[in-house]
């Protein structure tokens, strides 16, 4: 049996939860460019869940962004997909199986240009979602009278000047455009881009006001890890249990954030905060990124190398051992939570910290430590080194599992071996690619300065944009550290972190 409307009666899976009639019958308030995992896994999750709780009362129109494919895996299902959330939250095991039925329809931008300017044009329309991609938000010069324009911002801007020509400054006009794209102050680089497509189009003074007026162009962060179809054993073992097939069956952690930069008005127009706890809609998100990349990714980032190097190759693994558990834990506690370089309530910071532990221990998701190693030296500079800093700032002592971190990436990207242009570290006999734009350096730091290769990395002020060495006792630590996993092995030192406490004195 195949996942549709039709076929939802005879679907009996226990635990499943299932649409009524009277969602289907709900009016198109949204449109979204995009029809990704993340996107069906986190947005129209939310949407689906504020429906089924009589909160938000609406469906989301699909565009899809690229010409390649079609909509039929859609089509066949009604739009209908299912949410298999599996992991851990607040320590327990999590499973949870969801029919969505958020979704009324897919179009395509080739095909369907005349019904997507129809939506636009609806007094019903309150929100538009976008995830086309970093590269989806570029400028590109183009007129807006094609069918359809090629870009991202020129369709959009299609799509708003539709909608001023068909209800001009009635209240009814008020939209919400929220960028999910993974660039920073995405929607507001999404504004400048349409309001200059605009000019470059001709468009009337007026329609400029209107949307000032009108549209609240806002940035905001995704953040749920969402693989997307399991792979075809996990998929059959799925299927057998549910009782029908699904081509649109995706898989989602339980963790689910959706931060949007938004006032008063934004609030009332998404209307999805009573659903969940994990939809926020603040004047300022910069403490929600700050928090991610700090305690997740800088967290990752800390312990990538210490992980791989101790001959762990999953970040669950790694959570499922003592050592580098209690490394993760610590380092976020005693030295991240403390540091984040950003105003931020401390009871806040530990209980994200807390929802990193259960996402790192997630034993349905496969994250490879050697993957979070991509660009190692750009992720240190980024996620770690302004924490590190402002630790001194406030406390002008060693952050013992900092430095420790520290210690494993000048380790790990310490090349043996060059070939052509990739380069290769070793570590007891494991040979493993380094994939970073600074292995160069690296190498020709091993090759030409062993002796001092710890000390002449960290004192590097165009690498790090200052002198690490200046860091009281920092440079000792890390040295400590270093020659300790050369001597006595990757976990036997991480297992005595604080004696590099002991140096610093």
């Amino acid at each position: 049996m195949n996942l549709s409307k039709k076929t939802l009666t005879g679907i009996k899976a226990s635990g499943l939860t299932l649409p009524t009639e009277e969602l289907f019958n709900l009016p198109e308030r949204v449109l979204q460019f995009g029809t990704g995992v993340l996107l069906r896994g986190l947005p129209d999750y939310f949407i689906d869940k504020a429906n089924r709780n009589d909160l938000f009362n609406g469906r989301v129109a699909v565009v899809k962004s690229t010409s390649k494919g079609g909509t039929k895996e859609f089509d066949e299902q009604d739009s209908l997909y299912t949410i298999c959330v599996r992991g851990i939250e607040n320590g327990k095991p999590v499973e949870e199986n969801i029919i969505s039925s958020a979704i009324s329809r897919v179009l395509t931008a080739d095909q369907d240009w005349k019904t997507i300017l129809e939506i636009a044009a609806s007094p019903e329309l309150s929100i538009i979602v976008s995830n086309t991609t970093e590269v989806g938000i570029q400028l590109v010069n183009e007129s807006i009278d094609q069918t359809p324009p090629v870009s991202f911002p020129a369709k959009l801007l299609a799509v708003l000047f539709a909608r001023y020509k068909a209800l001009g400054s009635v209240e009814q006009a008020d939209l919400a455009v929220i960028a999910t794209e993974l660039i920073p102050d995405n929607g507001k680089k999404l504004e400048a881009i349409v309001r200059e497509l605009a000019v470059f189009n001709k468009l009337e003074d007026e329609f400029t006001a209107w949307l000032g007026k009108h549209i609240r162009f806002c940035n905001s962060l995704v953040d749920r890890i969402v693989p997307g179809k399991p792979d075809a054993v996990a998929l059959a073992k799925l299927e057998s249990s549910l009782g029908y097939k699904d081509e649109l069956i995706i898989m989602a952690e339980p963790y689910r954030l959706w931060a949007i930069e938004g006032d008063e008005k934004v609030s009332k127009l998404l209307g999805l905060e009573a659903a969940d706890s994990g939809v926020i809609v603040r004047p300022d998100i910069e403490i929600f990124k700050e928090l991610k990349v700090r305690l997740l990714n800088g967290t990752h980032t800390l312990t990538s190398g210490i992980a791989y190097l101790s001959g762990i190759d999953t970040v669950t693994k790694a959570m499922n051992d003592e050592v580098t558990r209690k490394y993760v834990n610590e380092v976020m506690m005693q030295e991240i939570v403390g540091a984040i370089p950003y105003p931020v309530d401390h009871e806040e910071a530990v209980a994200f910290a807390n929802t990193v532990i259960d996402r790192f221990a997630n034993p349905n998701i496969e994250h490879l430590w050697i993957n979070i190693t991509f660009q190692y030296t750009m992720k240190m500079k980024i996620r770690v080194l302004p924490v590190l800093l402002n630790y001194y700032k406030l406390n002008n002592k060693v952050p013992a599992h900092i430095a420790f971190g520290f210690a494993a990436f000048l380790l790990f990207m310490k090349s043996t071996r060059k070939e052509g242009s990739q380069y290769f570290g070793n570590h007891e006999g494991q040979e493993y690619v380094i994939t970073d734009d600074e292995a160069a350096y690296f190498y020709d730091k091993a090759v030409n300065n062993e002796a001092d290769y710890v000390n002449s990395i960290l004192s590097d002020q165009q690498l790090w944009k200052t002198d690490l060495n200046a860091l009281n006792g920092f440079s000792a630590a890390v040295n400590e550290n270093y020659n300790n996993i050369l001597k006595n092995g990757m976990a036997s030192a991480a297992a005595s972190i604080d004696q590099s406490l002991q140096v610093s004195k």
